[in-house]
């Protein structure tokens, strides 16, 4: 069970396969426009700083995809308090039913078998358990559901008309929210692409026409724009990121 979904804390092979591939990404990368050994070597080492920006895109990620997948678990609960079973039933009902679609590993059927556990075995209250699950996501739409159900469990009321309306109105919101992110990460690709053109350019000029840039590497005012190139390229990208970083 994931303590707090809004963190992530990158395995070992996740930190070797970081540190590794983003040494060498930034090495390449430096080397390209300074043709200096010892310049790129500890430029590498500012992959130690990528950590933080890993682990946070990583959890974002995570969440987007419980999100995803609490929508297959509303379309299950829904359905079985319509056939009149109670929620505790309809959560062991679900852990059951999207063993089909999900493997044992993904945060829903992680977090459907940590409550099927306390209901069958601590006999725990449902409610607790949705609530503590809301917590921990920190996902609107969970918290949203969890709200309706905890209010309609302590007010009374029609609760399969409740959780059944409920979880269409939750249910419409991701998938208008899903179609923001494709349109977002089209427009991320190609911000992407652009950003990667000058180096791919600079890459080609070093393999068909050195003697033309020569300059850049042998003169101070060469190392000038070089370094200007560099830091304009990076902070565009860094720009283009939070500008299409949305939070639905």
């Amino acid at each position: 069970m994931i303590r707090d979904y809004s963190k992530y804390d990158l395995s070992k092979r996740e930190k070797c396969l970081l540190y590794s591939a983003g040494y060498m990404c930034i090495f390449s990368v430096v080397y390209l426009f300074y043709h200096n050994l010892i310049i790129s070597a500890l430029s590498g080492l500012i992959v130690r700083f990528l950590r933080p920006i890993a682990e946070e895109v990583l959890a974002r990620r995570r969440k987007a995809t419980l999100e995803i997948q609490f929508k297959d678990m509303l379309y299950s609960l829904s359905s079985s308090i319509a056939a009149g079973r109670q929620m505790a039933e309809a959560i062991i009902e679900a852990n059951n039913t999207l063993q089909i679609m999900y493997g044992e590993d993904e945060p829903i059927m992680t977090e459907l078998r940590h409550m099927k556990a306390n209901i069958e075995g601590n006999k725990e209250s449902d409610k607790v358990l949705l609530q503590d699950f809301a917590v921990r996501s920190h996902s609107e739409d969970i918290d949203n559901f969890v709200q309706v159900y905890v209010t309609c469990r302590n007010m009374g009321g029609n609760l399969e008309r409740i959780i059944g309306h409920t979880a269409g109105v939750i249910t419409d919101k991701m998938n208008i929210e899903k179609e923001i992110r494709v349109i977002t990460n089209q427009k991320k690709l190609e911000g992407r692409v652009v950003a990667l053109m000058p180096i791919a350019m600079l890459l080609v000029m070093n393999i068909l026409a050195y003697s033309y840039i020569e300059p850049l590497y042998s003169t101070i005012i060469g190392r000038l724009i070089m370094t200007g190139a560099l830091i304009t390229i990076t902070s565009g990208v860094y720009i283009m990121e939070k500008m299409s970083r949305i939070e639905v």
